[in-house]
């Protein structure tokens, strides 16, 4: 009797975990961006010296509203045309968001295939590259018969790097163990997050929230 109410209690468990990835992928994923976005903008800003650049500054900001618009096909065509002749200020932003608009249109493999490019890509600042590989990973954890524990070997330089992106990177790799069956190494990832002063309180509320379900 005793195993059918354990066997109960982890299903109603992996019901709730279920149903928080759910609900906050979107925001982990939203937050991911807003990084990236603050971390490009501000090299921009920095690099606010030029002609030219300002010429990129009005032909991104083009192509963003009309992402707003909802015409993604024109803002597509402005970004490339923008990746194509930029360096790191707009261009490689310009980069991000092919990447995006090529997953909101179904195009996972080809968004994960970018946000590759662009990790590999030296020519872009650190915290960039961190932000790509951080957007593959999170667009490749819910692919059918995805490898976990490798798309988890992927973000351990992020977590063990003390970068911006390290609490971002800990979350996704708590529920990666998660996916991978490794609850264990899971609770200790939300438990670094949940404890760390510096995280983010949304973060570090998800964790403690997480933590909680788990039974840490």
């Amino acid at each position: 009797m005793g195993d059918i109410f354990r066997e109960i209690d982890e299903e109603l468990r992996q019901e709730k975990l279920e149903r928080l990835w759910k609900a906050y992928g979107t925001y982990i994923i939203a937050g991911a961006v807003g990084i990236v976005l603050a971390v490009a903008g501000f090299r921009g800003w920095q690099e606010y010296r030029s002609k030219q650049l300002e010429a990129e500054s009005a032909q991104y900001m083009a192509a963003v509203n009309l992402v707003a618009e909802g015409k993604s096909q024109d803002a597509a065509a402005l970004f490339a045309a923008l990746a194509d002749k930029s360096g790191d200020a707009y261009g490689g932003l310009a980069r991000f968001h092919q990447a995006a608009l090529k997953a909101k249109a179904g195009d996972r493999a080809g968004a994960i295939a970018s946000y590759d490019a662009l990790a590999r890509d030296e020519g872009l600042s650190r915290p960039l590259r961190d932000a790509a590989v951080t957007l593959s990973v999170m667009h490749a954890m819910d692919q059918p018969d995805v490898d976990a524990r490798t798309l988890a070997e992927r973000l351990e330089p992020l977590v063990a790097g003390g970068g911006a992106w390290r609490n971002v990177a800990g979350e996704l790799s708590a529920l990666l163990a998660l996916k991978a069956g490794d609850s264990s190494k899971a609770k200790e990832r939300f438990k670094a997050i949940a404890d760390d002063a510096d995280a983010p309180a949304n973060i570090r509320a998800r964790a403690a929230e997480m933590l909680a379900v788990l039974g840490g």
